[in-house]
């Protein structure tokens, strides 16, 4: 019996964990980030900005990945970006470039994606142009707003409203002949 009770925790021990055994696979792009609208940064040189604009949204889109289902395989190109406010000089005592954020400036991301299953069958594509004019109403700044949090609001509407339904719809249609023979 200890030989067997060591066996199993042995076996268990070494065992790879598979928490999301088909896990969703998100292929994120980026089209002439030097051409997006605005990203220009305040405070801080225009690559290292970018790169920081890349960091953010590439886990912004990778936590909506994880909200689809497993086997999901969700290939997005992100083509322009138009950040909330704008970078103002001279609003400050010292004539440092701050962002301002103001109703007249809101934020709008494009991108083309395409999501399919875990059976490559197409569940949603296009180009989206989102944009959110009411985001002062919805999300107000303070002090410790984190960095691009309207723009995050923005992509998590429209997957509340916009994709998740077709994934919902595309699960209720019928299995195909090759789907109920696996």
């Amino acid at each position: 019996m200890k030989i067997f009770m060591l066996t199993i925790f042995a076996l268990a021990v070494s065992a790879p964990v598979f928490s999301n055994s088909q896990a969703v696979k998100l292929d994120l792009n980026w089209q002439d980030i030097d051409k997006f609208t605005d990203i220009r940064a305040a405070n801080d040189s225009r690559s290292r900005f970018q790169e920081r604009i890349k960091r953010n949204f590439g886990t912004f889109f990778q936590e909506l990945a994880q909200q689809l289902p497993e086997g999901y395989h969700w290939q997005v190109t992100i083509t322009d970006i138009d950040l909330a406010g704008q970078v103002e000089h001279f609003v400050t005592d010292t004539g440092q470039a701050i962002r301002v954020i103001k109703e007249i400036h809101a934020p709008a991301i494009r991108f083309n994606h395409q999501l399919r299953d875990q059976y490559g069958e197409a569940v949603a594509s296009g180009e989206e142009r989102l944009r959110d004019i009411g985001f002062l109403s919805r999300l107000k700044p303070r002090n410790h707003t984190p960095e691009f949090a309207f723009e995050r609001q923005l992509l998590q509407d429209w997957f509340n409203n916009e994709l998740q339904p077709a994934i919902t719809r595309h699960a209720a249609l019928p299995a195909k002949i090759s789907q109920q023979q696996e």
